[in-house]
């Protein structure tokens, strides 16, 4: 039942994952800069830390999103930018590129989860 519930909402919660990383990568280096809050450095690695939330919200998302329904071009495109994002966020201290990489692979997990729904919507109408 939860598996289940877990499947159908897959996309939405990939979705919502991805966006959400992609705000918490723009605004980071802005509250840096600006937030007395962030010289707490307990708190500062902390909030520092949610990229492995986000890539462990995205890898059950991907994973349930992939289980049952999705077409094989859908289901490649969906593991093959958690791979980026994941290795993008992992190595994003290394090289600046890596944070152009992972924010590239949200966006492409942002549409991919779109388009999965678009074409899970569409098979079940006809």
């Amino acid at each position: 039942m939860k598996t289940d519930l877990l499947s159908r909402k897959a996309d939405y919660i990939g979705i919502t994952g991805s966006v959400l990383c992609i705000i918490h990568c723009l605004i980071t280096p802005i509250l840096l800069l600006t937030s007395s809050l962030f010289q707490n450095s307990t708190f500062r690695v902390g909030y520092l830390s949610l990229d492995y939330v986000f890539i462990g919200v995205n890898i059950v998302a991907v994973y349930f999103a992939t289980r049952h329904y999705a077409p094989v071009a859908i289901k490649r495109s969906l593991w093959v930018f958690l791979t980026l994002f994941t290795v993008a966020l992992l190595l994003e201290e290394k090289a600046p590129v890596f944070e152009y990489i992972a924010y590239i692979a949200s966006a492409g997990l942002v549409i991919t989860h779109l388009v999965n729904i678009r074409q899970h919507r569409l098979s079940h109408t006809h």
